[in-house]
């Protein structure tokens, strides 16, 4: 059986099974956080808590809010991937793209736990809800949606989150995250060696954006073929032992904002 391709024929090969051992760590993790129809949340801090104290001038833009919406999402991610290798159907870029969502995810609930100081956990809480605001107003205005009687709109919780930031003392500009030194920062306070993290994670970002060289740097080449005078046809595989750092980083991440989190929102002030 073959392929035509520019006027030859390509031999049709089957790819080796993939070997997921590694990935089943993670796996069993995920699976312990599946409940009844839907993953279980991370519950909400205790009243009496550090991490209450820090949202309690927050209001409704509170950290407790994003940092358990990022830990959903990531399990998500994390679980998406299990259930596409449990069907067999693993190609080459999903499982980076999808650690990618999990790692980023989990990153970014880390970020908001462990600000050095609250006056910084304040501030980075803000920094993310004003971009959420900012990119909700965005699609506001793409669709021509107007809220309700009585509802903001996303510019207005725009201007609300930056007065709220003065009230809080927190005069300089209130900038988007920059995903990755978001990302180095959680990778430290997790134990982690951030380049080694940031690395992993831009291959990912690669695959999730379509460009070229991920597939020549981090994927395993099993056949090629001259496609034309200036272009070859590569047959690719995920590479399982550029993967698994990614996989592992990510776990790692998911391990410290559950003890982060369990310490936060429990512990008194």
């Amino acid at each position: 059986m073959g392929v035509s391709v520019a006027g030859s024929t390509l031999p049709v090969m089957t790819p080796p099974p993939f070997k997921y051992a590694y990935l089943q760590p993670l796996f069993v993790d995920i699976e312990s956080l599946r409940g009844e129809g839907a993953y279980r949340q991370l519950p909400a801090p205790q009243p009496s808590s550090s991490l209450a104290t820090d949202d309690a001038p927050l209001g409704q833009y509170g950290a407790s809010t994003l940092i358990r919406n990022s830990f959903t999402a990531g399990v998500a991610h994390a679980d998406a991937l299990r259930r596409l290798v449990r069907a067999g159907e693993v190609d080459p870029t999903s499982p980076w793209t999808l650690m990618r969502g999990a790692l980023e995810n989990f990153a970014t609930a880390a970020w908001l736990l462990d600000g050095p100081d609250r006056p910084e956990r304040r501030r980075r809480t803000l920094r993310l809800w004003r971009e959420d605001m900012r990119n909700r107003a965005q699609h506001e205005e793409e669709t021509d949606h107007t809220p309700g009687t009585g509802g903001k709109t996303g510019r207005e919780r725009v201007q609300e989150i930056d007065a709220l930031a003065l009230t809080l003392g927190i005069r300089d500009k209130l900038a988007k995250p920059e995903a990755g030194k978001l990302i180095e920062d959680a990778a430290e306070c997790a134990g982690l060696q951030p380049r080694k993290v940031t690395a992993v994670w831009r291959a990912a970002s690669g695959f999730a954006h379509g460009r070229y060289w991920p597939n020549l740097r981090v994927s395993t080449i099993r056949d090629a073929v001259r496609g034309g005078p200036d272009h070859v046809l590569m047959a690719l595989v995920i590479d399982e032992s550029q993967h698994r750092p990614l996989t592992q980083h990510t776990r790692s991440l998911l391990h410290h904002v559950q003890a982060r989190y369990a310490a936060r929102a429990d512990e008194r002030e």
